[in-house]
């Protein structure tokens, strides 16, 4: 008699519905996934004004730095390509384009304050920037984003000695030199990081170049 074991006439053991398992594996999969969605759903919607409400913040810090902390603030919006106090119905606040007015304390206008970018080395630089629209003078300017090269380029953020370079330059246009300039329009650009240094300079006269001109328009037709 042979050792090894016979089950001849021993029952099948019952196959598992391979239809039922994978719907509910697909179910399982569906209910989770709606689950994880509801959830990062509800969560940004909770997130979603402390964000909002930081970036306003950031925004309007910049803008009294640039301006030397004015006593008030008033914003202009571009509309269809000119100056406005008001928005359209609907139109979001905080995604629109402004121009930021600083007063003083008599309501006299002490400059104005733009947000523009322009790429740099490695990366788009946007500067908060503000100028004497009469004169074209800088009042300041503030680095709000960049990711230039670490120890060069990041100077622009991470050097305060190089913002401070600009202040009371003019803008007609604004150059840049290596070297110290005691020049009106020229600034000195930093050591090693010369397209950086370039960059800002172009946002600068770009913003100037653009918001200049939409200023005196609208106070040509009568803003204030």
């Amino acid at each position: 008699m042979s050792g090894h074991e016979h089950s001849h006439g021993a029952p099948a053991a019952p196959t598992p519905d391979a239809g039922s398992s994978t719907g509910r594996l697909l179910f399982t999969l569906a209910f989770f996934g709606s689950l994880a969605g509801g959830i990062l759903a509800y969560t940004y919607q909770k997130t979603l004004t402390p964000i909002r409400k930081f970036a306003g913040e950031k925004v309007e810090a910049a803008v009294k730095e640039v301006l030397g902390s004015p006593a008030r603030l008033d914003t202009l919006f571009l509309v269809a390509g000119k100056l406005s106090r008001t928005l359209p119905p609907g139109q979001d606040v905080l995604e629109a384009t402004k121009l930021f007015v600083g007063l003083d304390d008599k309501g006299q206008r002490i400059g104005v304050a733009v947000e523009e970018g322009s790429p740099g080395f490695s990366s788009e630089v946007r500067l908060m920037i503000g100028f004497n629209p009469a004169t074209t003078a800088l009042t300041g300017i503030k680095v709000l984003a960049q990711t230039e090269t670490p120890g060069l380029g990041d100077k622009i953020d991470k050097d305060p000695t190089f913002a401070q370079r600009f202040v009371g330059k003019l803008v007609n246009p604004l150059k840049g030199d290596k070297n110290p300039t005691t020049d009106p329009s020229t600034v000195q650009t930093i050591t090693g990081a010369t397209i950086t240094s370039k960059a800002v300079i172009k946002v600068i006269n770009k913003a100037v170049g653009t918001w200049k001109p939409r200023l005196d328009a609208y106070e040509k037709e009568g803003g204030k």
